[in-house]
């Protein structure tokens, strides 16, 4: 396993756990009732969007080239942000180390 396979795989459990927690005890949507009382949270919010239809164009061209499933990745992403995004960089990653068929 590659250094950058374990730091990846790293920030893909850490934040999912992260995640997690936050959900439990504030809801999946809770983050939208900050979005909508704080201006900063909003524009947060937008930035965030914007940035994961940027990762979403990049993976589904180079899920193509990597011979990996977009699909999934791709709800993950829409589903759970982050999470869905570092998915998939890891599963490319420890694809990487590995010959393809």
């Amino acid at each position: 396993m590659t250094p950058r396979f374990l730091l990846l795989l790293a920030a893909f459990l850490a934040f999912t756990i992260y995640s997690t927690a936050v959900v439990a005890s504030h809801g999946y949507t809770g983050f939208l009732v900050l979005a909508w009382r704080e201006p900063w949270a909003m524009q947060m919010l937008i930035d965030l969007c914007i940035a994961f239809a940027l990762f979403l164009r990049w993976a589904a061209t180079d899920a193509r080239k990597q011979g990996l499933p977009f699909a999934p990745f791709a709800v993950a992403v829409v589903l759970l942000g982050s999470v869905g995004a570092l998915a998939y960089l890891t599963v490319r990653e420890l694809r990487a180390g590995r010959p393809r068929a």
